[in-house]
């Protein structure tokens, strides 16, 4: 039987493991605290506490790490770096979930996996550190995946325009890419039936595209006034928030349709949102442990 080990549990890792048959994988998660390891045992998985494992259980087979990396670099290579080196034989998959912002700012124009990494921000820069310090050990089956904005159950334009939340924010020539997360989960299996160690994929669907056009069409799907717009200059916005907008491109995903044959269940945000409507909006409404 394989054995996936995740790294970090949140939005994606959730996604994909709840997509693994249970008859043929054993499926862990690890969470730094007690409430988070209760809230994976709760799904039915295997809970680890990550500052108690001391080595990678010997039956691993798989692993998926989006655990984000700190000020001092990526934990998790820090930790078990010697560990993954010494048993790189034992793997037949590791996925490491990067960002889109190694790229930096293009000013709208497209970019693909060969593209530069040329970051912009801190965040990015950390990413970019982090995706060599995973490629600097020795024969892992290692795939680098580079997300674009995610949205899905509970976490989407719908949502926020309900809660009240939801800001058009206008700045000229700025493009977004987005994914839904059943299409991350469904790259990561697709990757795992065709693996080819040392890829590099980026993970966005097929149509880049302003921000504000999202929310307004999110408002039209609920039948319901769009928010004003607002110039970036005067939005009212959190660093974090505030960052995203430092970077504008168009993130080709050519290469997961080619290699991979994958077809996007939402290759474009108004296909995931008409979905999103229909469907409740499941356990990632609410907060959930990281």
């Amino acid at each position: 039987m394989n054995h996936m080990l995740f790294f970090g549990f949140g939005f994606s890792a959730r996604t994909l493991a709840h997509k693994l048959d249970r008859s043929a994988w054993t499926i862990s998660g690890t969470s730094r605290d007690d409430e988070g390891v209760a809230a994976i045992e709760a799904q039915g998985f295997r809970g680890l506490r990550f500052d108690e494992l001391t080595e990678i259980p010997a039956d691993v087979t798989h692993i998926v790490s989006s655990v984000p990396p700190g000020e001092a670099g990526d934990l998790l290579v820090q930790k078990f770096g010697a560990a993954l080196s010494r048993r790189a034989r034992d793997f037949q998959w590791v996925a490491y979930l990067s960002t889109t912002g190694v790229y930096g700012d293009h000013g709208g124009a497209v970019v693909d996996e060969t593209t530069p990494l040329t970051p912009n921000t801190e965040r990015g820069a950390r990413r970019v550190a982090a995706e060599a310090a995973w490629q600097e050990i020795a024969g892992l089956p290692l795939h680098i995946f580079r997300l674009a904005g995610i949205y899905g159950p509970g976490r989407n334009a719908l949502e926020s325009v309900k809660d009240g939340s939801a800001k058009r924010v206008i700045k000229a020539g700025q493009i977004f890419s987005r994914i839904h997360v059943e299409d991350i989960a469904g790259i990561l299996d697709a990757s795992m039936a065709n693996p080819r160690p040392g890829a590099v994929y980026n993970t966005a669907d097929d149509e880049p595209c302003p921000p504000q056009d999202v929310i307004t069409f999110a408002a039209e799907l609920l039948g319901v006034t769009p928010p004003p717009e607002i110039p970036f200059e005067q939005a009212t916005l959190s660093p974090m928030a505030k960052s995203f907008y430092a970077d504008s491109k168009r993130v080709s995903n050519e290469l997961v349709k080619h290699e991979l044959g994958y077809k996007f269940k939402y290759p474009d945000y108004r296909t995931g949102l008409r979905a999103l409507l229909r469907q409740p909006a499941g356990p990632d409404a609410k907060p959930f442990p990281e």
